[in-house]
């Protein structure tokens, strides 16, 4: 009887701690998406938090339909995009748990058709990113591609025989491609397709009753529209055939059905948990090198707290989920809209659960100018980046020696602590035991810098551009598979916004090349012999990328 009394006081204890949690917290999450949400009439987003496998906070915002004038609500059916990605990848570890493969299988064992170039592709080579395949969404002109439908065999042909980018195992490229064939593999020794495959193993099993794969002529209860933004105003996202994203991006689902997808992960419905500990702590490349992307999962920080997230874009759409471990805290955010940084919105909510909440203008207070002065200097840190901290109109300032050496105001939040207007930067200086200066710069982690003797070089300067020449740059550049940056020109000014992201304003340095001031990036316009922008070369610490320009 008295161990029932025990149990029964224990449950009670929990529920209630969860409870006032949930109320103590509702007005500081409230006010958090607000600052990401302040339009009613926009497309929106819904989002969940939850603490111990029960959800402390549900929110819809916005509109699921604008033509409509449908308001958002919790149970909104979204495109889930590469979030698909967590399901195939447990799809595959719980077929090696059934002995039907192994991780160190060749694909040939399962697609022996499929042309390896005399290589070695294995199961985790696709799994992790690193098989060296081609990834068809960087193929040819995506936006007409993907108006087409294909079988699975007719998809797998269309990037089969592109020749690879490296060799398996050497590094690590996003590749859409190799999630294709897991889920063709999937097919192979289930005897079954993909799609049902999933829905009968996964979605019945555990009730995701609202979640399906993707079907453009399906009926879908709730299920919202997807948008994407153009100076003209919200536009209707670009057609997508589901077929094309298939196990890479094709399933759908709502807020609360995720929930119980992760409480599976937690309590080990599916894989045991010595399998997901190797979906979840990253991988390593052949020369031992880590790369914190897993098995459809990937490795988060966040203020210390460990866990994992994965997200995901399409057009019109914006997910992303996040797991901390110790925390047992998820928080789950799905948008209608490409123009719409739901990560940003996840993290901050997250950070703000596990009582590390990211400042925002709100706290920000005044200190005299004698006091920002005291920490004017050059700070050299762990990880090789010179900073210098300045004066610029009678406040402080922040510039990181880059391609753009960008200049960034930093606000106090006390005499010694400032943070970057997003909030989710911040830096905290102090003196060391001999004198010297210090500064923490903290993002995800710390990273401590000493300060140096070292002249600061010259802020970037922009000059003025006709609006007809910036014109020219108008399109959509694909920067990687799913990752599309668009480029637009409102009044003389030319702005970028990549998928899931907030726009940006770039300024421009000659007549082809352009800076942000938000972040240390340059982009460099190039031209075809006929003056025709083909693409975009992106320069960002101190890697270059192209995109190429899609439309």
């Amino acid at each position: 009887m008295k161990i029932n009394q025990t149990i029964s006081l224990l449950l009670l204890s929990f529920v209630f701690t969860t409870a006032t949690f949930a109320q103590n917290n509702t007005a500081q999450f409230d006010e958090i998406v607000s600052q990401f949400y302040d339009n009613p009439d926009a497309p929106g987003a819904t989002i969940l938090i939850a603490k111990n496998g029960k959800t402390i906070y549900k929110k819809a915002v916005g509109k699921s339909s604008l033509e409509l004038n449908v308001d958002m609500v919790p149970e909104n059916v979204f495109m889930l995009a590469s979030i698909t990605k967590q399901f195939t990848a447990v799809a595959i570890l719980m077929l090696e748990e059934q002995g039907k493969l192994s991780l160190n299988d060749p694909i040939t064992k399962f697609i022996p058709d499929y042309p390896t170039h005399g290589k070695t592709i294995t199961v985790h080579h696709l799994l992790n990113h690193t098989s060296g395949i081609k990834s068809y969404t960087g193929i040819g002109n995506l936006l007409e591609v993907a108006r087409k439908d294909f079988t699975l065999d007719e998809l797998i042909d269309y990037f089969k025989n592109e020749p690879m980018d490296f060799d398996p195992g050497e590094a690590y490229q996003y590749n859409n491609s190799g999630y294709v064939l897991l889920g063709k593999i999937i097919e192979v020794l289930s005897g079954d397709t993909y799609e049902n495959y999933i829905e009968k193993n996964i979605f019945e099993r555990i009730n995701m009753n609202n979640s399906r794969y993707g079907n453009n002529r399906e009926l879908v209860k709730n299920r919202v529209e997807a948008y994407e933004e153009e100076p003209s105003g919200f536009v209707n996202a670009s057609y997508l055939s589901m077929t094309i994203p298939h196990a890479a991006g094709s399933l759908t689902s709502t807020v609360e059905d995720m929930l119980k997808w992760q409480n599976a992960l937690t309590n080990n419905t599916f894989i045991k948990a010595s399998t997901l500990e190797k979906a979840i702590n990253g991988s390593n490349l052949n020369d031992g090198e880590h790369i914190s992307y897993g098995y459809g999962l990937g490795e988060f920080n966040l203020k210390g707290s460990k866990g994992y997230t994965h997200s995901g874009g399409i057009f019109g759409t914006s997910t992303n989920g996040i797991y901390l471990i110790e925390e047992d805290l998820y928080v789950i955010g799905l948008s209608n809209c490409s123009c719409n940084d739901i990560g940003a919105v996840t993290q901050s909510l997250a950070a703000a659960a596990i009582g590390k909440p990211y400042p925002t203008m709100n706290d920000v207070v005044k200190v005299s100018e004698k006091k920002l002065k005291q920490w004017v200097g050059a700070y050299e840190f762990e990880d090789g980046a010179i900073r210098h901290i300045f004066m610029k109109d009678g406040k402080l300032s922040s510039m990181r020696e880059s391609e753009t050496n960008t200049v960034f105001e930093i606000f106090p939040l006390s005499e010694n602590h400032f943070m970057f207007e997003e909030g989710n930067i911040e830096y905290k200086f102090s003196k060391t035991a001999n004198g010297k200066r210090q500064a923490i710069f903290i993002t995800d982690k710390e990273n401590i810098g000493i300060e140096i003797d070292k002249a600061m070089p010259k802020a970037r300067k922009e000059i003025s551009l006709s609006n007809d020449l910036l014109k020219k740059y108008i399109g959509k550049y694909e920067l990687a598979p799913n990752f599309v940056v668009e480029i637009t020109v409102e009044d003389s000014q030319i702005f970028g916004q990549a998928t899931g992201q907030g726009k940006f304003e770039l300024f421009a340095e000659d007549e082809t090349t352009f800076f942000a001031k938000v972040s240390a990036l340059k982009v460099k316009f190039n031209k075809t012999e006929k003056d025709d922008i083909e693409s975009f070369t992106l320069y960002q610490g101190g890697q270059e990328s192209v995109a190429k320009k899609i439309n």
